[in-house]
């Protein structure tokens, strides 16, 4: 076990599905590389559901909190904040369920938290030195994500739709929108380049201050 002596700076991204989350991660990443900086995506933590048939699955409400791991995620980050690597569970969206493999993620001097969620837990929040809120127009997030499901995850038209009316635009008015009031930083219509310039600016900043000797 690899312990560090120092408190990654820990750093949630949340916001609506197809708001530009990733975007804003992967920015983060590219910047500074995968030595420098470790995503956790909670949209791997989607709880296991083995135990149910397919078709029980697929009625699933995946926008809701009690759809996530909340004690594994957090277990997860606590280990990765003490400096040990974890094995993150792999979610099929395919097969409305996790996969037999994993993920496995290392301890970095940068921690990032992805997820529709990422807010919305007070000890995630604890946690976090920067909490990031990206908040899209609902449009442009509903063709997204049309986009996605439908290239990605193997969905129709008629059944992205339906997700949406039911599930996807409900719970984002109740739990994901009100996540904005525990942010530190919103950042208006996606990831747009100068927000994302500053908070890698910040990021620099702070890997710089963890290498002075």
């Amino acid at each position: 076990m690899h312990k560090i002596s120092f408190q990654p700076f820990i750093i949630g991204v949340a916001g609506g599905s197809g708001s530009g989350k990733s975007t804003v991660s992967q920015q983060v990443l590219a910047s500074f590389g995968a030595d420098m900086v470790s995503v956790v995506m909670q949209d791997d933590y989607y709880c296991d559901q083995t135990h149910l048939t397919p078709e029980v699955r697929r009625q699933q409400n995946y926008d809701h909190p009690q759809a996530f791991d909340w004690p594994l995620l957090v277990q997860h980050v606590q280990a990765l904040r003490n400096g040990e690597a974890i094995e993150m569970p792999e979610y099929d969206f395919t097969i409305d369920n996790r996969s037999n493999r994993t993920i496995p993620v290392k301890p970095a001097p940068v921690i990032v938290i992805e997820g529709l969620f990422a807010l919305y837990d007070p000890d995630l929040n604890d946690m976090m030195s920067l909490k990031i809120f990206v908040d899209t127009a609902s449009d442009i997030r509903f063709i997204r994500r049309m986009q996605r499901d439908i290239t990605e995850r193997a969905r129709s038209v008629e059944s992205v739709v339906n997700q949406y009316l039911e599930t996807v635009r409900p719970m984002h008015k109740q739990f994901i929108e009100p996540t904005k009031r525990n942010a530190d930083i919103i950042i208006p219509h996606g990831a747009n380049g100068p927000a994302v310039d500053m908070i890698t600016t910040k990021v620099s900043s702070v890997i710089g201050q963890l290498k002075r000797p």
